[in-house]
């Protein structure tokens, strides 16, 4: 009988096959390779057209003369920048854009929330499926168009709108020209495009919702507001603070063109926002680098804004989005 120490000997070792990162990263590309293909169409556009264009930054801190050059263009430095600060037109951009802002966070971002559950109450699926195409086409609706309708029905030469102002109070109101009317005008619009088809996102984290828990609460005694309040809108909280961390990029960006076509000379003091002011003096004015500098400081407020707000979403305790 062979002794264990003996039989030792016999046992042959089997090698230890160590696998590289490298060749473990080269399998994964290989079996996953059709899904990368497919990603690549995405990845080209981000980069071709979100990062590429980022090297143009550096024009915020030139002189820049288009006979000279983008590389041999003189550096200033955040000569541009200061140049705008001590300008009076950055307070009246400030202020234009921020209270467009928070008319946005507060009537129209909640819209397609309410919206949504509305929809979620319609039973019928005929109705439902009807409503919401009704509420979708205005998305697909050029801004030309929606300011067109909308001159159509505020203007004071035979304006729908301020026809029946003039039989109620009899006088009209000079809706288009006046400063202010003019906020209201751009989020009633805003509104009426974008509201139902903002309700995608949250119509289908509604459908996630776990229908027992309506079941277990009617049963509990609760009415439709009691089971709105604590199950609905719980159910769907994480897809709010997201899409509001999400937003909160945009809150600097007004919509050039339909601040563009509602803007005119009457209205320009409460109606001059970032977008509008870059283009005109970047492009009509031909201060290049002077635009250049109040775009980069109006993407600098909006990357404050989105870390800012995920922040304070992460501390009340949910998830953000990084």
């Amino acid at each position: 009988m062979i002794k264990t120490s003996e039989a030792e000997q016999y046992i042959v070792p089997v090698p230890t096959v160590r696998t590289s990162k490298r060749s473990t990263w080269i399998a994964k590309v290989v079996r996953d390779k059709y899904l990368l293909l497919l990603l690549l169409p995405g990845l080209a556009y981000f980069l071709l057209f979100k990062y590429v264009p980022m090297w143009g930054v550096l024009l915020a801190f030139k002189n820049y003369q288009p006979y000279v050059g983008f590389l041999e263009s003189e550096w200033v430095g955040l000569a541009n920048f200061k140049q705008f600060f001590q300008d009076p037109v950055f307070f009246q951009l400030i202020r234009n854009t921020l209270l467009l802002g928070l008319y946005d966070m507060v009537f129209f971002f909640p819209a397609p929330i309410i919206l949504a559950i509305l929809l979620n109450e319609v039973r019928k699926s005929f109705y439902k499926r009807f409503i919401q195409s009704l509420i979708y086409i205005p998305h697909f609706i050029s801004m030309v168009i929606v300011a067109s309708i909308s001159y159509l029905l505020l203007t004071t030469e035979g304006g729908v709108i301020n026809e029946w102002v003039l039989k109620l109070f009899g006088h009209k109101i000079d809706f288009l020209t006046s400063e202010s009317w003019f906020r209201p005008m751009i989020i009633t619009q805003s509104i009426w495009k974008e509201m139902g088809w903002g309700t995608i996102i949250f119509l289908a984290a509604l459908a996630g919702v776990d229908q027992e828990q309506y079941e277990a609460a009617i049963v509990d005694g609760a009415n439709r507001f009691r089971q709105l309040w604590h199950i609905t809108l719980p159910a769907i909280q994480g897809t709010i603070i997201v899409v509001l961390i999400l937003r909160m990029g945009h809150f600097m960006d007004r919509g050039f063109e339909q601040v563009l076509l509602m803007i005119n000379p009457l209205n320009r003091p409460v109606a001059e926002v970032f977008d509008t002011y870059v283009y005109t003096a970047g492009i009509i004015q031909g201060a290049f680098s002077y635009s250049a500098a109040v775009g980069l400081f109006k993407a600098i407020i909006s990357v404050i804004l989105v870390f800012t707000t995920n922040y304070l979403a992460k501390r009340a305790g949910h998830s953000g989005i990084f």
